[in-house]
């Protein structure tokens, strides 16, 4: 056995837990790469919902969905994921299969212009309500970037906050790599 790799992990994750036909989210587009992931595990049966802060993300998240013929099954915004339970449609709602947030600052860009604690913990904050029981939410922690730690703090912090008889909460992280790896966190809603 090989250990996966954080990403890799990541989709791991997601790919048990999510089947076609399901409402899915990525909180973070970056470059679309988990978008056009999370669209191909839902089928054209399913929706993906994405969020990003940065026009060039939306951009690149858009051309690669639509490069794969998926961009039928996707909408997305371009705002803050703090903002999904305005945008989501309310017969989705408490339906959400499965979420990933890389947080950060999107690769190649502007590393100033970040996800912040705040944000990101009322993002998570509504989107574990927005959770169908047995969902899950699959959060990749950069945190070795100005305003990483802080932001890790607020996210650890909230999932350790989880009620265990309704949430149970997975930390993967290797931790005899230098420079702040990332590491994941995984909160999943329990069935009922």
């Amino acid at each position: 056995m090989t250990l996966l790799r954080i990403l890799e992990y990541a989709h791991d994750l997601l790919k048990n837990t999510i089947s076609k036909g399901d409402i899915v989210i990525d909180g973070t587009c970056g470059n679309g790469h988990d978008t056009a992931f999370l669209a191909q595990l839902v089928g054209s049966e399913g929706f993906v919902y994405g969020f990003d802060l940065q026009s060039q993300a939306i951009t690149n998240t858009s051309s690669r969905v639509a490069q794969h013929g998926m961009d039928n099954r996707v909408e997305l915004f371009h705002t803050s994921h703090s903002n999904l339970n305005k945008l989501i449609a309310e017969e989705h709602k408490g339906k959400i299969q499965g979420a990933i947030y890389n947080l950060g600052y999107l690769p190649g860009s502007d590393k100033t212009v970040i996800t912040t604690p705040e944000e990101t913990v009322s993002s998570l904050q509504q989107l574990i309500e927005l959770l169908n029981h047995g969902g899950m939410a699959v959060v990749v922690v950069y945190h070795g970037h100005p305003g990483g730690e802080e932001e890790k703090h607020a996210v650890v912090s909230f999932a350790e906050s989880l009620n265990q008889t309704h949430y149970e909460v997975l930390k993967y992280q290797f931790i005899n790599q230098q420079n702040s790896p990332p590491f994941i966190l995984a909160i999943e809603k329990k069935p009922e």
